[in-house]
């Protein structure tokens, strides 16, 4: 029995995926706050306690993500490389990922992969929130609309308004005008979607985009944005069921891969 730790440290949130035998066994996320030693060991201590399992039992360790040089890891691995080899794990029985649109808390990513989930191109914004998570939760908390509702409210648009900010400060103004007017609050969510889908595009098509498409990080959640994107880049997009612990998951089959080799 092979047991693995992936372990993504982002700049919000920090994940854990702890594998046995090339199977989840289970995760768990929080906000990655100040001290993220102490964020990840209470996060490993918790999902290995829920299945009876020590933290010596945990025989390799990959940590990825903004703060994986802080912790100590069997080896770190690029945010990059860990999204690349989650998306073509989840998918490998339906469709070759050759695009993957990451949004995660600070940025955004656009990998371009080959036939072999190799990279071959990527795009980033970390130079500014807009078309983030953390631009989606200033303008809920703008909206006063919980963050997990945007994206059934934004299906209920009828006059949607353009949002053209592509500043998280110059777009709160430009929300907080837009009330001030009387626009609907499902209007105004479906044009904060739609904005976000515009400067995603615009990184996605600088690289080109080939399907299979594969869309995670927390946003991805929203069906709103999902819509919004699909609309926008006319193309599908693939969600795994838990889009937040992509990256984790990557770095824990990275793990398991490399311990067998090690071994071997």
């Amino acid at each position: 029995m092979v047991i693995v730790a992936g372990i993504d440290i982002g700049s919000t949130t920090t994940k854990v995926v702890i594998m046995r035998d090339n199977t989840v066994l289970g995760s768990r996320l929080s906000s990655t706050g100040a001290n993220c030693k102490r964020t990840v060991k209470q996060l490993l201590s918790n999902v290995l306690e829920e299945h009876h399992l020590k933290e010596e039992e945990v025989q390799y360790t990959v940590a990825t993500g903004y703060g994986r040089r802080m912790i100590c890891s069997n080896e770190i691995v690029t945010e990059i490389t860990a999204n690349a080899r989650a998306a073509k794990w989840l998918m490998h029985e339906k469709q070759i990922v050759k695009t993957i649109i990451n949004i995660g808390g600070q940025d955004c990513k656009v990998i371009a992969l080959d036939n072999n989930g190799i990279m071959l191109d990527f795009a980033m914004n970390d130079k500014c929130a807009a078309g983030t998570g953390r631009f989606l939760e200033v303008m809920s908390r703008i909206l006063e609309v919980e963050l997990d509702e945007l994206g059934t409210l934004s299906q209920k648009a009828e006059d949607i308004p353009p949002i053209n900010s592509l500043c998280t400060v110059f777009g709160e103004s430009e929300v907080i005008s837009l009330l001030s007017q009387g626009r609907q609050v499902p209007d105004i969510i479906a044009g904060i979607h739609k904005s976000i889908a515009k400067r995603v595009g615009a990184m996605v098509k600088k690289i080109g985009i080939r399907e299979a498409v594969f869309f995670d990080g927390g946003p991805a959640f929203n069906q709103g944005l999902k819509i919004a994107l699909e609309q926008e880049l006319g193309v599908k997009l693939h969600i795994p069921s838990d889009p937040q612990i992509t990256t984790a998951l990557g770095a824990a089959i990275i793990a398991y891969e490399h311990f067998l080799r090690k071994s071997k």
